[in-house]
């Protein structure tokens, strides 16, 4: 969830079902940080794994619940996401944070404008998004040079 739409790790555990719109494919994110609400996408794919775990999990107020009912906390969430990435092989460093970079950075190389970028995310300023530009490598790569057209 948090990669699929570009979620901080407060914004997950402050997730109530009512904020997700399964008709329009879109999440509310309420009152984040700046004390802003932004609206981001709902994948497919994650609508589909959401169905299946209201299924299993019955969540009656928060999205994500823990054992003994009300918010999932952080430090779980932080070591859910350690055990999958361990279990993974994954050796590079990642926190769950790492997620919502890696979100933005794979909608740049897609090609997504970083003004869409932005207002996903809930930045403020363009200046903040525009870190993401100095990661994409890959897309510099693909840049024909002018002096290679002639």
């Amino acid at each position: 969830m948090t990669y699929s739409a570009g979620l901080r790790i407060s914004e997950l555990i402050n997730l109530r079902i009512s904020n997700i719109d399964s008709s329009r494919r879109q999440i509310k994110i309420h009152q984040s940080k700046g004390k802003k609400d932004r609206m981001t996408l709902l994948s497919g794919k994650m609508l589909v794994l959401l169905r299946e775990y209201f299924k299993e999990h019955k969540p009656k107020d928060w999205l994500f619940e823990g054992q003994k009912g009300g918010k999932y906390s952080t430090t779980s969430i932080q070591k859910v996401f350690q055990r999958a990435k361990n279990a993974a092989g994954i050796r590079k460093h990642a926190t769950v944070h790492t997620l919502r970079h890696s979100f933005a950075t794979h909608l740049l190389e897609a090609g997504t404008d970083l003004r869409y970028i932005q207002e996903l995310l809930g930045h403020g300023s363009s200046k903040t998004t525009e870190i993401y530009t100095h990661v994409s490598t890959r897309q510099i790569s693909k840049i024909k040079s002018p002096l290679d057209s002639f």
